[in-house]
């Protein structure tokens, strides 16, 4: 099951995040991917805003590979770019990313196709953002799993003027 969203601006795509963010009740996994620069920092910061996170303390954490924010939940922010491709379960394992995965907060995983390549599909939803223009990106949104379909509708619903 597939949501596509149509992004205007870095505007649109926070609020996407806001409304994501608002709807998720812990222990989700989203997989993000997308070029450099294609808005999923600023994805995760909207996140962050709905789950009543400060979003200015939340930046891409590629040198400490991850983030810990407290809010109304707790966020895990994953940064997988500086490792090899593909993850291998050894490495995944070496950052802890099974123990933030078991969490009862939500962990979001930027360049989630290095991990998926080795096997280590974890994520409860995946999103692809894909650069169609200065600040036009189109957002992909997919329920890996049968218990995510839910979510994917609930985010849909939320979208509202987002989606285009």
């Amino acid at each position: 099951m597939t949501l596509e969203i149509q992004s205007s601006s870095p505007a649109d795509t926070h609020r996407l995040g806001e409304a994501i963010g608002r709807i998720l009740a812990g222990g989700e996994v989203i997989g993000l991917d997308g070029d450099l620069g294609a808005g999923k920092t600023c994805l995760v910061r909207g996140i962050a805003v709905g789950l009543d996170i400060d979003p200015d303390l939340v930046y891409s954490p590629t040198f400490t590979l991850v983030a810990e924010h407290t809010g109304r939940l707790h966020l895990n922010h994953v940064d997988l770019f500086r490792l090899a491709d593909p993850i291998s379960p050894e490495d995944a394992h070496e950052i802890g990313l099974d123990e933030y995965v078991a969490s009862h907060g939500v962990t979001v995983i930027e360049w989630y196709e290095k991990l998926a390549r080795s096997g280590g599909t974890i994520a409860t939803l995946h999103v692809a953002i894909a650069v169609e223009g200065e600040e036009r990106r189109s957002i992909r949104i997919e329920a890996l799993e049968e218990g995510s379909f839910a979510l994917l509708g609930d985010i849909e619903a939320a979208a509202g003027g987002i989606r285009g």
